[in-house]
């Protein structure tokens, strides 16, 4: 049961955090959350405000005597990503997330666990609340709609907060302080066509479910080589058109920008003589997709089933344009970086498909350390999808954080961490976005970090966090405070 979480070391941590479990807060859902934050502030009697677009602040002062320390600003995002397996009846909006204990493991049943970034909200929390801790002035800044657009990081206004040095806790491997991080850029493609009402007689319609892959963050997991559902699919999709006369109804894959996409479904139609040979050629490609990812994705499963037929096609220019624009689509890691060997520098994620309606939606989230190499992806992938008559707005665009190896709060924390556990912290730049980016915008001079304990498969029904990690991040966070 999930309420066996408070009884986890250190206990306020993990107390805090199942509350924020019992709290519905998918991405622009925030009012309830925020307003447990803001009675948490006030009960605790802590000068607690909330800004125009829903961060919250709440101000603890510093313990005695050590006043004239720097004010250090402990930042987390509310929101979570709601994911859920596919045959599981959950509703984000009004239902709690079942987690449980596995082990060394936090997890949830068939759903995400908001660990990213509950557990960060959660430290913050704890830190507050603890009148036993020795700490110059804090500052818990509690940011809403982080997944989607980054929303309340964008919405911060210079001169909200006093303090000057940043802890951001959403990173998610215990012992690496981060430095830096990749920037993102939304790109929205669609396309309006006549649906084509005529279907030749004796064609029958299938259903194509493409289920089981790991999916994951499009950021901290797009290195692992996990499949894309709809790169598959439509792998699929080009073989059934041009060799069995396949005709596309409809397609439906992915449901978040920045998660790997873990299921895509398909209706096609072809001709009824075709229909056994299509059947064998789906369960080929199910083995071939197993053999090629063998010890990265464990479940694939790549089935057809019989459908009434639909009402209308897709027109075959359309259909076939697209197909081979989504097949050309650059997908996964495209480029690495020098300076931090084994960090990816560029990637894109087709993360949504959907064609139905006469209506073509299609989403790709490019991240890129490098401005300019990020619009140089973003070029490409526009330049194939005008190909095939789409339209391609860019959006969504955020700056990556340019590292900064000399920053003063890095020395402390490696000095810290050095000092509590024997060894020194890799120092890296994540692929993934964080809002320490967004922020220095409007706090160009704050000197900023990221840490968090071990979470793995966030933006996954896998996401789990890893239980002894909590507590070394919690003592390294409380030992930081009191060095600062």
């Amino acid at each position: 049961m999930s309420a066996e979480l408070r009884n986890l070391s250190p206990k306020h941590v993990w107390g805090y955090f199942y509350d924020l479990t019992q709290i519905p807060r998918p991405t622009g859902k925030m009012e309830a959350v925020t307003r447990y934050v803001l009675n948490f502030g006030k009960t605790l009697g802590l000068e607690t405000s909330q800004d125009e677009v829903g961060n919250v602040l709440i101000r603890k002062p510093a313990t005695p005597g050590l006043e004239n320390r720097p004010t250090t600003i402990l930042q987390s995002h509310l929101d979570m990503v709601p994911q859920k397996n596919s045959q599981v009846k959950h509703d984000f909006e009004k239902d709690p997330i079942d987690a449980y204990i596995d082990g060394e493991w936090v997890t949830a049943r068939d759903t995400t666990l908001g660990a990213d970034n509950g557990i960060g909200a959660a430290l913050a929390m704890a830190v507050l609340s603890d009148d036993s801790l020795k700490h110059g002035p804090v500052e818990a800044l509690f940011t809403v709609d982080e997944e989607v657009g980054m929303d309340g990081a964008f919405g911060l206004k210079p001169g909200f907060l006093k303090g000057t040095i940043l802890i951001n806790c959403d990173s998610e491997e215990e012992g690496e302080l981060f430095v830096g991080c990749a920037g993102g850029a939304d790109l929205n493609i669609s396309l309006q066509f006549k649906n084509d009402t005529y279907i030749p007689e004796g064609d029958v319609a299938v259903k194509l479910s493409l289920t089981g892959l790991k999916g994951g963050h499009s950021g901290v997991d797009i290195h692992l080589g996990r499949a894309n559902a709809n790169k598959l699919m439509f792998r699929f999709l080009k073989e059934a058109v041009c060799d069995y006369g396949a005709r596309l109804a409809s397609v439906e894959g992915g449901s978040l920008r920045n998660a790997i996409p873990r299921e895509t479904f398909a209706v096609i139609t072809i001709p009824g003589d075709n229909a056994e040979a299509l059947w064998e050629i789906v369960s080929d490609y199910q083995d071939m997709y197993k053999t090629e990812y063998a010890g990265i994705e464990d479940n694939i499963s790549f089935v057809a089933t019989e459908e009434p037929l639909p009402s209308s096609l897709i027109p075959e220019e359309i259909q076939d344009d697209l197909i081979n624009a989504v097949e050309a689509c650059q997908n996964g890691v495209i480029s690495m970086l020098s300076d931090f060997p084994g960090t990816v520098e560029s990637s894109s994620n087709l993360a949504l498909v959907k064609i139905a309606n006469g209506l073509v939606d299609i989403k790709i989230l490019v991240r890129s350390s490098s401005e300019s190499r990020k619009q140089a992806v973003c070029s490409s992938l526009e330049s194939v999808f005008a190909l095939a008559g789409a339209k391609v707005e860019q959006g969504g665009g955020y700056n990556g954080w340019q590292p900064n190896i000399n920053s003063p709060i890095l020395n402390v924390m490696k000095e810290t961490y050095l000092k509590l556990y024997g060894k020194e912290p890799s120092v890296k730049v994540m692929h993934a976005g964080l809002e320490c980016g967004i922020i220095q915008g409007a706090y160009p001079d704050m000197d900023m970090i990221s840490i968090g304990p071990d979470l793995e498969h966030p933006h996954s029904p896998d996401e789990r966090v890893n239980i002894p990690s909590v507590e070394k991040v919690w003592k390294f966070i409380i030992t930081t405070l009191e060095n600062i």
